[in-house]
C-alpha cells in the first residue's frame, strides 16, 4: 500500500495515543460547560461533556474537580473561540477552541497554518461551507423499534437518524442540542456519545499521498492544549 498509507497509519495511532492530553482537553470542556450550570440534569451541554469524559475512561474524580474548577475564578478567564483556515490541497480546516490567553492562541494557530501549506482565514470565512449538527450516538438494543423512536423524537428536533449495524447516530440543528437531549435523557437512552459538530456542507476526495500533507497539518493543530476539536471537508 505504500509509504503513504504507512504515514497516514502511524499518524491515526499517534492521535489515538495521545491520552496525556485527551483528559485534560475532556476536564476544559466540562469546566466551560459547567459554567452555564453545574446540574447535569439541567444543563445538556454539561451532561454531554460529561459523557463523553466517561466514554474516554475518565476517572470520576477527575470529572468532578472539573465540574468544581467552573466556580472558580480562573474559569472566568477561559473563552470559546474558533479558528479557521486552509489546508494543503483544497481542505478547509475549522479549529474549536477553550483559551485563557487568545492572543497565544491565534498566533500558534496561524503559525501551524503558516508553517504546513495552509493559510489562516478571517473568522466567518467557512460559516456557509459547514453546518453546526448536534449529534448523538448510541447502541441499537433488540427491543428498539426505530421507526418510532424517530416519531417520537421529531417534536424535539431530530432531522435524520443513521443506523450503521447496531451503531444509532442522530443529527440535529445545533439550537436543538438541548431539546434533543432532554428528551433522550427522559427516555433513559444510554447515549454513549453527544456533541456540536461542524459537518461539511460538500466534501473532498483526497488520495493517500495528499492526505500526509493534510494529517500533518491537522496534528499540529490538535497537539495544541487549547484546542478541543478539529473539523474538515475531507470524505
Amino acid at each position: 500500500m505504500g509509504r503513504a498509507f504507512e504515514y497516514r497509519k502511524a499518524a491515526k495511532e499517534k492521535r489515538w495515543d495521545k491520552m496525556s492530553k485527551v483528559f485534560p482537553r475532556l476536564s476544559k470542556a466540562i469546566t466551560v460547560a459547567a459554567k452555564d450550570g453545574t446540574d447535569p440534569d439541567m444543563n445538556p451541554k454539561l451532561r454531554a461533556a460529561i459523557q463523553n469524559a466517561k466514554s474516554e475512561n475518565m476517572p470520576k474524580d477527575n470529572i468532578d474537580s472539573a465540574i468544581k474548577r467552573a466556580a472558580g475564578k480562573d474559569s472566568a478567564d477561559i473563552q470559546e473561540i474558533s479558528y479557521e483556515g486552509k489546508g494543503p490541497h483544497g481542505s478547509l480546516i475549522f479549529v474549536e477552541t477553550a483559551t485563557d490567553n487568545n492572543t497565544r492562541t491565534v498566533a500558534n494557530i496561524r503559525n501551524y497554518f503558516n508553517k504546513n501549506d495552509g493559510q489562516p482565514l478571517d473568522n466567518g470565512s467557512l460559516e456557509f461551507m459547514f453546518s453546526r449538527k448536534a449529534v448523538f450516538e448510541f447502541v441499537k438494543t433488540e427491543e428498539m423499534d426505530l421507526e418510532e423512536l424517530e416519531l417520537e423524537l421529531i417534536d424535539a428536533g431530530l432531522e435524520e437518524m443513521e443506523e450503521n449495524g447496531e451503531n444509532i447516530t442522530l443529527y440535529a440543528d445545533y439550537t436543538s442540542f438541548g431539546t434533543l437531549s432532554s428528551a433522550l435523557h427522559d427516555m433513559e437512552l444510554e447515549i454513549s456519545k453527544s456533541s456540536l459538530k461542524r459537518i461539511p456542507n460538500s466534501s473532498i476526495e483526497l488520495t493517500e499521498s495528499q492526505m500526509v500533507a493534510v494529517d500533518r497539518l491537522i496534528d499540529k493543530i490538535e497537539d495544541d492544549e487549547d484546542v478541543l476539536a478539529v473539523y474538515t471537508n475531507i470524505e
